[in-house]
């Protein structure tokens, strides 16, 4: 898997990647004692709402974000955007109102939510070989998932020395180590042959994506994998120190097992996707998830969940981690950002609707209740991923250009039928109901 590091665009990148996400890490550590410090016990409740500012800005501004990638270099957006995040970092140390955190929450998210989708789009155009880029997925699922043990471990060691206030410098450091990884190297920003409108650019990435089958898949996968991933970082808190009495390393503890069967499965999936197709790996994972979170409901004990939640790990990455692969084979070179804008925004929309969701039916109805409605909800997406996913979906469609202009340039290449990834296209209207 560590031989991708091997291309130096892409070792760049990815540690840029590594500096940003344990600057993030330490930001949510940062900004739960900043809560408390403002709201005192209202602390989850602005934590709460926090999130819910981060989901929503994930959702309505990467779109429109994705509309300037063809206008400006990628290199050069990445990079304003890391000096940006860095900018809004530099503000929280100061920040004495609860509504101030709000405003720069948005703004901070807003920006990660313009930065995210382009950077990710801009890998397969570096590791344009699919075993590369399946090796490159799984390496940042890792990189997710590692950063989500030691940010804390580092913010503990950290907050011996110094105070949380200071834990938002190691945030501008990242973010700031980040653009200049991105600076040192040379990244490809394919254009469209014809200048695109702003609407159309807006848009485009989530008519691709709802017009291709396989994609249509994803998003019920995605909601899916919202619905078990929503019970463990909801919940977990609850089952442990309410329901079973325990304490906060407990807690940790358990949120552990759910990353280190994250981390098994991000390790295993190269090869299991050499030898298995996207769509079994994927649905297989998530069907785990799901049955994994209607077993939740029945926990007896700390020491069954430790297990359970390691099995809600693997098939949460089982599912999540190869959708990269679903997009890079979707669209043509310059429209993936927008495309995985799309994934961005619609992913996090799933998430919108499975957090308030888990959360809401713990409280009302019992943790028993909240792991079945987030059980069935997971089965229901996996239907509808089967419905609209076909068996056999194939990495290229065949299609006639017996309608096009002479002067085409696919006819230029003296090919009147032949096949390559389907992209929607002004010129082909029907192909999405072919796809």
């Amino acid at each position: 898997m560590l031989a991708v590091l091997s291309n130096r665009i892409y070792r760049r990148l990815f540690q840029a990647q590594l500096v940003a996400l344990v600057g993030t890490g330490l930001l949510t550590v940062a900004l739960g004692l900043l809560a408390f410090e403002l709201a005192g016990d209202d602390a989850g409740a602005v934590l709460g709402t926090a999130l819910g500012i981060k989901m929503i800005a994930n959702v309505v501004v990467a779109p429109i974000a994705s509309a300037f990638t063809e206008r400006v270099p990628r290199r050069a957006m990445l990079v304003a955007l890391d000096v940006v995040r860095a900018c809004i970092a530099l503000f929280l140390p100061f920040v004495t109102e609860v509504w101030q955190v709000y405003v720069l929450i948005f703004a901070l998210q807003s920006a990660s939510a313009g930065f995210t989708p382009t950077f990710q789009a801009t890998i397969p155009d570096i590791l344009p070989d699919e075993r590369e880029y399946t090796r490159a997925l799984s390496l940042s699922r890792l990189a997710y998932d590692l950063e989500s043990v030691v940010s804390p471990m580092l913010a503990a060691v950290l907050l011996t020395l110094i105070s949380f206030h200071s834990l938002f410098a190691g945030t501008v450091f990242g973010f700031l180590a980040s653009a200049a990884l991105v600076m040192s190297v040379t990244l490809p920003s394919p254009k469209p042959a014809e200048p695109r409108g702003i609407l159309d650019r807006t848009t485009r990435g989530i008519r691709i994506y709802l017009a291709t089958p396989r994609l249509r898949g994803l998003l019920a996968i995605n909601l899916a994998v919202a619905s078990g991933g929503a019970l463990v970082f909801v919940n977990t808190v609850v089952y442990v120190q309410s329901v079973f009495g325990l304490d906060q390393r407990s807690t940790a503890l358990a949120l552990a097992a759910f990353g280190a069967g994250s981390m098994l499965a991000a390790l295993a999936l190269p090869r299991l996707l050499d030898a298995l197709p996207d769509r079994k790996v994927m649905l297989g994972g998530v069907g785990l998830l799901a049955v994994a979170t209607l077993s939740s409901s029945v926990l007896a004990s700390y020491a069954w969940l430790l297990p359970l939640w390691f099995v809600l790990g693997v098939g949460y990455s089982t599912a999540l981690t190869p959708s990269g692969r679903l997009l890079r084979r979707s669209a043509n070179p310059e429209d993936r950002p927008s495309l995985f804008a799309a994934q961005f925004a619609l992913s996090h929309a799933c998430w919108l609707v499975a957090y308030p969701l888990a959360g809401w039916a713990g409280a009302t109805f019992g943790l028993a209740v909240a792991s079945v409605v987030l059980s069935v909800l997971a089965a229901a997406a996996i239907a509808i991923a089967l419905a609209v996913w076909p068996e056999g979906d194939p990495d290229a469609l065949e299609h006639s250009h017996d309608d096009l202009p002479a002067d085409h340039p696919h006819l230029a290449e003296g090919a009147r039928r032949h096949a390559h990834a389907f992209v929607i296209d002004d010129l082909h209207p029907a192909w999405p109901a072919r796809a």
